[in-house]
C-alpha cells in the first residue's frame, strides 16, 4: 500500500548547492524573485494522482519554468506533519512548503510550526474566497464528504450518513482510513448533532464496524478501484473524487447527505525553518493562479479557492455545492480537531482499522 503513494524523496547534490549558491550571489543585484529562480524549494505534499496534479499544473509550468528546481517530498500527512515537528527547535529545517488540510494547518500553527504569510509577497492571494483566508495557510481546493454509490445496483440510496447504520450495506461499504477523522466527526455528528461530539460518536462506528462490517482501503485510489469493480457499491468519500471516478467511466452516482456534508479545505503553508522562503512564495503564489486552478479543478472536479479562476459555468455548477448545500456544509472546529486528532487516528487504528 505505501508503495502507492510513488515517494520521491531525494536531497540536492553538493554541486547543486554549490551551483544554487553561485546563481544566488549572480543575482543578488536582481530584486528578490530573481533570487528565489535560482535555487531550490523543497515541497511536502502528498502522493499519488494527487501530486501528479500538482506537478503537471502547478509545479512544471509555473514554479519549474522560474528556475526553480522543486524537490518533492512525498507521504501521508501524519508522517510529514511529524517531520515538521520534529525541526520547529532547529535552526533550519528541510521543508519551504507543506501541503496539508485547513485541520492539519491549523494544528501545526498552534504547535508555532507555520509562519505568518505576507500577502503582498502572494499577490494572487487577493482573489481568494474571504472566507477561507488564513494568516498562515493558502486555501487552495475544497471539497465536502458525500455519499457516493453505484447507480446500476443501488436504486434507492440512502439520503444521509444514519442511514448506512442497515444491514443492506453488510460487505458493501468501502472506507479510507486518510480519512479516519472525517468518519469519526460524523459520527459524532448523527449522536450528538454537531462535529464536537466524536466522544459520544465512537460506540456508533464500533456499531457500523459490527453491523456492517466495512471494507477498509489504504487510500483513495485503492476505494476508487473498488468501486470500479464492484468490490462495494457505496463509499464515504469526497464529492471530488466521486466526480473523479465517474469522469473515468465507473457508474457512480452523488448523494449529500441530509445532515449537511463535513467540509474540507486543502492548502499550503511555509514553515518558520523554510530554508528557502524566497522559493515557497513563489511557489505559494503558483499554487492560486487563475488558469491553473480552473485547469486544476477540471482534472480533479474540487471547487478552487480563488473566487476569480477561469471557470465555465457548466463545471463550476457540477464541481461546486448548490447554495442550499453550502449553507448545510458542516465546518469542522479546528481548535477540537487540533486537540485530539493524534488520538482519534491510535483509536482508529486500533479499534476499526485492525
Amino acid at each position: 500500500m505505501r508503495a502507492d503513494l510513488s515517494l520521491d524523496r531525494f536531497s540536492p547534490t553538493r554541486r547543486q548547492a554549490l551551483l544554487g549558491g553561485a546563481a544566488a550571489i549572480l543575482t543578488a543585484g536582481a530584486g528578490r524573485e530573481a533570487r528565489a529562480a535560482a535555487g531550490t524549494v523543497v515541497v511536502s505534499n502528498w502522493g499519488g494522482d494527487w501530486n501528479q496534479r500538482t506537478v503537471r499544473f502547478v509545479e512544471t509550468p509555473l514554479v519549474e519554468a522560474q528556475g526553480l528546481t522543486v524537490v518533492r517530498d512525498l507521504g501521508m500527512e501524519p508522517e510529514r506533519k511529524a517531520k515538521l515537528l520534529a525541526e520547529r527547535r532547529l535552526r533550519r529545517g528541510s521543508i519551504d512548503v507543506i501541503h496539508l488540510n485547513d485541520s492539519d494547518g491549523f494544528e501545526m500553527m498552534k504547535q508555532d510550526v507555520l509562519a505568518d504569510l505576507d500577502r503582498s509577497r502572494i499577490p494572487n492571494y487577493g482573489d481568494v474566497v474571504p472566507a477561507l483566508r488564513k494568516d498562515y495557510f493558502v486555501p487552495w481546493l475544497y471539497s465536502g464528504v458525500v455519499l457516493i454509490y453505484n447507480k446500476d445496483k443501488i436504486k434507492d440510496p440512502p439520503k444521509s450518513y444514519a442511514e448506512l447504520w442497515d444491514k443492506r450495506w453488510a460487505g458493501r461499504l468501502g472506507l479510507t482510513n486518510q480519512l479516519y477523522f472525517n468518519y469519526m466527526m460524523m459520527s459524532g455528528l448523527i449522536q450528538g448533532g454537531n462535529l464536537t461530539s466524536v466522544e459520544t460518536g465512537r460506540e456508533r462506528l464500533v456499531a457500523l464496524k459490527e453491523l456492517v462490517q466495512p471494507r477498509l482501503y489504504a487510500a483513495h485510489q485503492q476505494l476508487g478501484a473498488a468501486l470500479a469493480t464492484g468490490e462495494v457499491d457505496i463509499a464515504l468519500n469526497y464529492k471530488a473524487r466521486g466526480l473523479q471516478w465517474i469522469g473515468e467511466g465507473s457508474p457512480l452516482a452523488i448523494q449529500y447527505p441530509k445532515e449537511g456534508a463535513i467540509a474540507i479545505t486543502f492548502g499550503a503553508g511555509m514553515p518558520k525553518r523554510a530554508p528557502n522562503p524566497d522559493g515557497a512564495y513563489v511557489y505559494l503564489n503558483a499554487m492560486l493562479d487563475r488558469k491553473a486552478m480552473a485547469e486544476l479543478a477540471a482534472a480533479s472536479f474540487y471547487a478552487p479557492a480563488n473566487g476569480a479562476a477561469e471557470l465555465s459555468p457548466e463545471l463550476r455548477a457540477r464541481i461546486d455545492f448548490s447554495p442550499e448545500e453550502r449553507e448545510h456544509l458542516n465546518f469542522p472546529d479546528y481548535a477540537y480537531v487540533s486537540k485530539n486528532t493524534a488520538e482519534w487516528l491510535e483509536w482508529w487504528n486500533k479499534t476499526m482499522a485492525r
